[in-house]
């Protein structure tokens, strides 16, 4: 074996000792620099400041958890690929995956959905399953949604609207036979506005069009999976401590807290009332994203899964077993029956 000479060898050491300072300046000078994120304007999951942007909003928690700060540049749909996969920008809060993306950034878990709800008037039959039973209607949908071109060619004819406010009052006014809403944007209006979503809408019990939602970062960042796994850590806990409620307007969520792959009903707070509730809203149609397996069920087959419950830290298996201290009204609390936030104005 041929032995370096003891300068060579004390040069080499020194040199590997230079290159591992660069690249932890190098690392650590980017996590110090805000994420240079790139979306469009796609009300209500990403926008301009001051304006509903839910996905966002919870990137930008998870995101704060960390450490990290970001710099969101809104862009036409048509650049947004182009600039997400080629640069200048770190990634997106918002993104779905295509084979294109995969090669040139890292994926989180997905830690949202997008699912399209059918809403119709009173009455109004919502039991289609695909949009292409829609064919001949005339349905609202807000303008840069980004569902895909399979949507403009589906059937129905698509009306554009400003906003869901816009939507609905379309819907409402007779303008169009129905409406697409996200589910999250159902939920709300279930919440903030019952009385008149139990009185004047019908609204559909199955999604149309489902897409998980995730934050992707460019391969070519040093921290990049750094960021994605420590960013993947932070979503089970955001739904414990309700962070996912307070930035999702909503006072019910359904999701797998302790990852054993059954759903649990986790509420806003720890004092939701007497009444077991009626309707949350579920992160994930399929499988719960903070998780490895796919949701199961615990009830045999035939029957309603069973309903679990997580008050205080604690996992219930039903309803009749959450202690009656966490069966009061938080008196703190807003009435669910009025709009009280301001991030959707409904008019009815």
């Amino acid at each position: 074996m041929t032995r370096l000479p003891h300068l060579t060898r004390r040069r080499s050491r020194s040199a590997i000792l230079v290159l591992a300072i660069a690249t932890t300046s190098l690392i650590a000078s980017a996590q110090s620099a805000p994420l240079r994120l790139v979306s469009t304007a796609w009300p209500p999951f990403t926008d301009e400041a001051g304006r509903p942007r839910f996905a966002q909003d919870l990137v930008e928690a998870g995101l704060g958890r960390i450490g990290l700060t970001t710099n969101t540049t809104i862009v036409e749909p048509a650049r947004f690929t182009l600039l997400l996969i080629n640069g200048p920008f770190d990634g997106s809060a918002a993104a779905w995956k295509d084979s294109a993306r995969e090669r040139a950034l890292i994926f989180s878990r997905p830690y949202l959905e997008n699912r399209l709800i059918l809403v119709g008037r009173t009455g109004a039959d919502v039991s289609a399953k695909s949009i292409a039973a829609l064919k001949g209607k005339r349905v609202a949908i807000v303008q840069g949604y980004s569902y895909g071109s399979d949507i403009d060619n589906a059937g129905p004819t698509f009306v554009r609207s400003r906003s869901e406010e816009d939507s609905l009052r379309m819907l409402l006014n007779s303008g169009v036979d129905y409406t697409l809403m996200d589910e999250i944007v159902v939920q709300y209006i279930v919440d903030h506005y019952a009385n008149e979503a139990r009185t004047r809408l019908q609204l559909g019990s199955s999604p149309l069009i489902t897409r998980p939602l995730y934050i992707a970062i460019r391969r070519s960042r040093p921290d990049a999976q750094s960021i994605v796994d420590r960013f993947n850590a932070q979503l089970r806990a955001m739904i414990a401590d309700r962070t996912y409620h307070r930035l999702l307007h909503v006072e019910w969520i359904q999701a797998d807290i302790d990852g054993d792959g059954s759903l649990e009903y986790v509420p806003q707070g720890d004092k939701e009332g007497p009444v077991e509730p009626q309707r949350a809203y579920t992160l994930f149609s399929t499988s719960d994203a903070t998780s490895k397996g796919t949701a199961k069920s615990e009830s045999p087959a035939g029957k309603s899964p069973q309903k679990r419950y997580y008050f205080g830290g604690t996992i219930y298996t039903d309803w009749a077993s959450v202690p009656d201290k966490y069966k009061v009204h938080d008196d703190r609390a807003p009435d669910p029956a009025r709009s009280t936030a301001s991030i959707f104005t409904f008019n009815w």
